[in-house]
């Protein structure tokens, strides 16, 4: 069976090779093939990639944020029902090595129900004695009321100046915090983001994948993206806010992807106040939970994606004006936001349709199979610039090379499946159907 597929396989791109080369065959392939690589892929890695390079060069040459500036930080974990594994994420704040004040708030969503976070997060109380400038607050929401009520309960309670929210999945680097708070010396800086690794990737091929994708595409493009002011989401699991700017917008609002509804309607004053910044430091490292089947995953991606397709499209989208968000980052969410997250997956369906219904089989595969090595080039390329100019733990992301050859067909998958989920969310409004937040907090929300 395997020789007969190599057979067909060798076929195939002979064939298309024939029909490439055939006269006047080049330029139809050339059209039918170079669009998708070419003009709407392609300029968005270039973009970034051009984004990283200029932030190093910066770095390089910048003075250090080394002034004396220890304000007191709020870092907040949100928790629902996981349980004692809230403990690792507690104890990532207590050893942070910022010698100023830290306030940990635990929430706890649903405290009733949820009685064993409860007692773990109480049992966390007497630990933050044995550290200096330390202390522990516990929030007990007794009725859940999801993510946003837990993030607007906490902001209430907090003493800091700077409000640091996590899921009680994640964990931090221990020098996370102090790189973080010094770029709030400069007072127009409003939020503060760093790199998320996958904390599983050495369990399944799932997990390990997914680490791949936060490496080049995650971290990567928003260290880029940010270097040119148009950073694309501030994510839930970690990010750090300036307190009193959260509160004047009125803090987070309810439904569901608040990260991204949080990262809007910040960009939705930088066209009245340009000066305002969102900060990627790179230094910063938070490790998350990623789901480690292949169900799992589908099932937070068909969430994520149809969330975003709801707040661009039906919550956000008259704020996509250059007089709201200002002309680079109206330009950069149509470009990256709408037409490589939301547009790109159904062009790829139609152009697998077209492909499959015009061409013959052989043509068919040989296209699949150039499409595929170039793919695989591309990642190829990508991962060895984020191993040699960003990676802070290179011996242990280069163990992920012999995965490569499958991250291109994983990334296809991942833009096929954002299909359906947009589909989801257009026609059976799928953002009501999130484990983020009841569904009577979601009916609230007036989309």
């Amino acid at each position: 069976m395997l020789d007969n597929a190599i057979l067909l396989l060798e076929h195939s791109v002979a064939v298309l090779l024939t029909f490439i080369f055939h006269e006047g065959n080049l330029a139809l392939f050339l059209y039918k093939f170079v669009p998708f690589v070419l003009f709407l892929e392609l300029p968005v890695y270039l973009f970034i990639w051009i984004g990283v390079i200029r932030s190093l060069q910066r770095e390089e040459y910048e003075i250090p944020l080394e002034q004396p500036f220890l304000p007191r930080v709020s870092g907040v974990v949100l928790s629902y029902s996981e349980g004692y594994e809230i403990t690792q994420t507690v104890l990532s704040f207590l050893e942070q090595n910022y010698t100023g004040h830290i306030e940990i708030i635990i929430a706890v969503d649903g405290a009733v129900q949820n009685s064993e976070t409860y007692k773990a997060a109480m049992a966390m109380v007497p630990l933050a004695e044995r550290y200096h400038n330390r202390s522990i607050l516990v929030l007990p929401k007794i009725v859940r009321g999801g993510r946003v009520s837990s993030f607007n309960a906490a902001m209430g309670a907090a003493s800091g100046e700077f409000l640091m929210p996590i899921d009680a999945d994640t964990t931090l680097d221990n020098n996370v915090v102090q790189k973080c708070v010094r770029h709030f010396i400069n007072k127009n800086t409003i939020a503060v983001s760093g790199p998320l690794r996958a904390a599983c990737n050495h369990f399944s091929i799932v997990s390990r994948l997914q680490s791949i994708e936060y490496m080049i595409s995650i971290y990567a493009g928003k260290l880029g993206l940010a270097e040119f002011g148009v950073i694309n989401n501030i994510p839930g699991a970690f990010g750090i806010y300036r307190k009193s700017f959260i509160e004047t917008i009125g803090g987070w609002d309810t439904g569901t992807a608040e990260d991204l509804d949080m990262t809007i309607r910040i960009k939705q004053y930088l066209a009245r106040y340009p000066y305002l910044k969102i900060v990627f430091e790179r230094e910063a490292v938070a490790h998350t939970i990623v789901p480690d089947s292949l169900f799992d995953f589908l099932a937070q991606r068909l969430r994520w994606d149809g969330d975003l397709s709801f707040i661009y499209l039906r919550k956000h989208r008259m704020a996509f004006s250059p007089g709201i968000i200002g002309w680079k980052n109206f330009i950069a969410t149509l470009w990256y936001g709408i037409g490589f997250q939301i547009v790109m997956p159904f062009l790829i369906y139609l152009y697998l349709v077209y492909m499959a219904v015009v061409q013959t089989v052989p043509v068919f595969i040989g296209t699949m199979m150039l499409i595929y090595i170039f793919y695989l080039l591309l990642t190829l390329v990508q991962f060895v610039m984020y191993l040699t100019l960003l990676s802070e733990r290179p011996r242990q992301d280069i163990k992920l090379v012999p995965l490569m050859p499958l991250f291109p067909l994983f990334t296809f998958l991942i833009r096929i499946w954002s299909a359906v989920a947009n589909l989801n969310e257009w026609l059976n409004k799928g953002h009501l159907d999130s484990g983020m937040a009841p569904w009577w907090v979601l009916k609230k929300d007036k989309f």
